[in-house]
């Protein structure tokens, strides 16, 4: 996990679990604000992964193109 996601959940879950120790009124504005702390945290998690997925594939898609062998090359890769 992530060290931003962790920090938002633990905040979310001390929000939840302080709103049941001052009274139960609370419990309508923390729990709320907890899953959208979640929510938010979950998406820039997602998005951060997706960023660095994307950026793998594209380096893997430029060297895929830009591999030229010399026949020195060629001789010593081919199978006998």
């Amino acid at each position: 996990m992530w060290g931003l996601t962790t920090v938002v959940a633990a905040f979310a879950a001390a929000l939840v679990v302080m709103s049941f120790a001052f009274a139960g009124g609370a419990v309508i504005v923390a729990i709320p604000l907890a899953i959208v702390l979640i929510v938010i945290a979950a998406f820039l998690d997602f998005r951060r992964r997706r960023k660095t997925a994307e950026s793998i594939h594209s380096e893997r898609e430029s060297r895929e193109h830009g591999v030229e062998f010399t026949e020195s090359d060629k001789r010593t890769l081919t199978s006998e």
